[in-house]
């Protein structure tokens, strides 16, 4: 019987058991390839083989104790991530655990060292066909929550469907297009079908990383996925929760009987015995906490912080560690979004004048240290960043997409930022350009140096700011803001509290607002909650509200390709059509990860590319952390 070349490469890059079961059936005789491995990966090109002992970047004898203390600005309410009411705590979901492994939400990919693979976590194996019309996995037995009742299949299918009666619409109404059932086949085997005649893109990874809460819970509290609470289900992961004090304090503990603790997944990992979250009212509390020694471990975002404010006592002793770590991952196209459902600004050449407003040069130099890089592209610094015209492969991909891709498109370089000058906020020629801009796009200048419409409408645009964000962020939004007052703008800064911030947030109660988008790495199904049009009018993925027939088209072409290279064209086409829609201004990005911790930790000495890991393989360091007590530091 032949083998597939795919097959092989399969069965050599993974270790992975290739079954071959031929079905009989009336009158031929068919054949079904069936692929059985210890994780996924749709190209089929894991990196670490059935029988690995640990990732390569952790410390396998990490040493297991000690705490470490974080600060976030604003308040919480809600220990429960998935209701839109209520602000929930961060690391609300840290207790619980997938079928397939996978760092925190926005923390980084694991394993860090390789992007887009999944190992078997709650699962130590699975299976599906070639076609990936379906997969099963084969759970851990010996898996149980922290009440001590073992993690079955009824509580896979039940996570997953829960999610889909009370989770996000936006969530919900795609995962039902894509997954149409779910099947428990015994109490440690489940089985996910997926629609037949789509793309199966993303489709495994998805219903592997799905968090597994405990059915019986549920049931016997009655509890809701949609409502904030206090409450948490028992989780099975290897911290559950120690404490709750709102508003000021979380805290996780390592649980010593973690059924998980022996895997090779987990070694090297989740070193800390306490994790402990403090808030306080804004930046300003937080940062004077990390100098105080309340709070022990900080990633800073702010470029004025990074380059002025690290001059107090314990830098002096040192007893506090600054350092610029790699980030391998390309920086997420975060800036000034524009809400695409604000009337003024569905208008292109309104955005394009607005964003005229914005002097990146000005207040990298003037507020940010010169430490930002600036940004165009949503691959930045990738093989996958549009460049130039499209040519070769990508001009073919576009034009195949017919009249839903504009000739502007495959005639103009893509998007890139505008020049301004560093020496005054105010850059005279891009306020020319922007108000002939508005001027074109029915706004002109009354006599009262405001703009209106042929109706008599001011071109109003608010700002939505929450105050808890750091001063250097507030300095930009003002200053921009300012601009767009020159230019005869009706426009201002709204800076509101947390709870009023995330409400109108939700709500997009707003025309502009400092937010984002996610790099584009690669394909799959989470492509159409963030950028498509099906559920554009409430997606929280989708804080432009995008809804472009053109990027729908390429976001269905890309999860279709076949091999890396076919995907890399999509990708680069999306990249280019995405930014020909301008619904985001890059405000810039900082190339390393900046970070700064009392001297008790320690990482290994070849951080991996995808994750700054602190609180997934960082430990404590007892000597240094005596040592430091001992000479006076304020640690607790």
């Amino acid at each position: 019987m032949a083998v597939s070349r795919a097959v092989k490469a399969i069965r050599g890059k993974l270790g992975a058991v290739v079954i071959f079961a031929a079905f009989l059936s009336q009158p031929a005789l068919s054949e079904e390839t069936i692929i059985e491995s210890h994780g996924y990966s749709f190209f089929g090109n894991l990196s670490y083989p059935a029988d690995y002992e640990h990732f390569d970047y952790v410390n396998p004898d990490a040493p297991k104790g000690g705490e470490i203390a974080l600060a976030l600005s604003g308040t919480f309410d809600s220990m429960n991530p998935y209701a839109r009411l209520g602000r929930a705590s961060a690391l609300s979901t840290v207790m619980y655990e997938s079928l397939l492994g996978q760092i925190q939400a926005g923390s980084g990919s694991l394993p860090s060292d390789h992007y887009d693979e999944y190992y078997g976590l709650l699962a130590e194996r699975i299976e599906y066909p070639e076609d990936k019309a379906w997969v099963i996995f084969h759970m851990r037995p010996e898996a149980e929550f922290s009440n001590g009742t073992p993690v079955t299949a009824h509580d896979v299918a039940f996570s997953h469907n829960l999610l889909l009666d009370q989770g996000l619409k936006s969530y919900a109404d795609a995962v039902r297009a894509r997954i149409p059932k779910v099947e428990v086949i015994d109490d440690h085997t489940v089985k996910f079908y997926f629609t037949e005649d789509i793309s199966r893109r993303s489709l495994i990874d998805q219903v592997g990383t799905v968090p597994i809460w405990s059915q019986d819970w549920y049931e016997e509290t009655g509890a809701r996925l949609d409502e904030p609470r206090m409450e948490v289900s028992p989780g099975s992961g290897p911290y559950v929760l120690d404490e709750v004090n709102p508003p000021r304090r979380v805290t996780f503990k390592r649980n010593p009987d973690y059924w998980g603790w022996d895997l090779p997944i987990n070694q090297g990992r989740h070193n800390f015995d306490r994790i402990r979250l403090e808030y306080f009212a804004d930046s300003t509390g937080a940062f004077e906490a990390f100098t105080a020694g309340e709070v022990t471990f900080r990633t800073e975002n702010d470029p004025k912080q990074w380059a002025s404010f690290y001059e107090f006592p314990a830098i002096d002793e040192g007893w506090v560690k600054r350092e610029e770590l790699p980030d391998g991952f390309p920086p997420n196209m975060s800036g000034i979004v524009f809400n695409l459902g604000s009337e003024p600004l569905q208008d292109r050449r309104v955005r394009q004048a607005v964003a005229l407003g914005f002097n990146f040069e000005w207040t990298n130099k003037s507020l940010l240290y010169g430490l930002f890089d600036q940004q165009g592209s949503f691959s930045e610094g990738t093989p996958l960043e549009a460049t130039g015209l499209p040519e070769g492969e990508e001009l073919e991909f576009l034009k195949s997409l017919g009249d839903v891709v504009p000739e502007e498109v495959l005639t103009t370089e893509p998007w890139t930022p505008h020049e301004s000058d560093p020496d005054r906020l105010v850059s005279r020629r891009n306020l020319r350009a922007a108000m002939k801009l508005l001027d074109a796009a029915g706004w002109p200048v009354g006599s009262d140096g405001i703009r209106r419409n042929d109706e008599g409408e001011v071109l109003r645009l608010d700002f939505l700011f929450s105050a808890n964000d750091s001063a250097s962020a507030r300095a930009t939004a003002e200053n921009f803001v300012s601009n767009l007052e020159k230019m005869g703008i009706d426009a201002r800064f709204e800076s509101v509290d947390a709870a009023q911030y995330t409400k109108r947030e939700r709500d997009r109660d707003y025309d502009l607002i400092f937010d984002g988008y996610p790099a584009l790495l690669g394909t799959g199904t989470g492509l159409a909650q963030r950028f498509g049009s099906e559920a554009a009018e409430y997606s929280l993925f989708n804080p432009a509200g995008l809804a472009s027939p053109m990027v729908d088209r390429i976001i269905e072409e890309s999860l279709m390709t076949e091999s890396e290279a076919e995907e890399h064209v999509a990708i680069r086409a999306l990249d280019r059509a995405l930014r020909y829609e301008f619904f985001v201004l890059p405000d810039g990005y900082a190339p390393n990860h900046w970070v700064a911790y009392w001297d008790i930790y320690d990482h290994p000495d070849k951080m991996p590319p995808y994750a700054l890991g602190a609180l997934d393989f960082w430990w404590y360091d007892t000597e240094n952390a005596a040592a430091l007590k001992a000479a006076g530091a304020p640690l607790r």
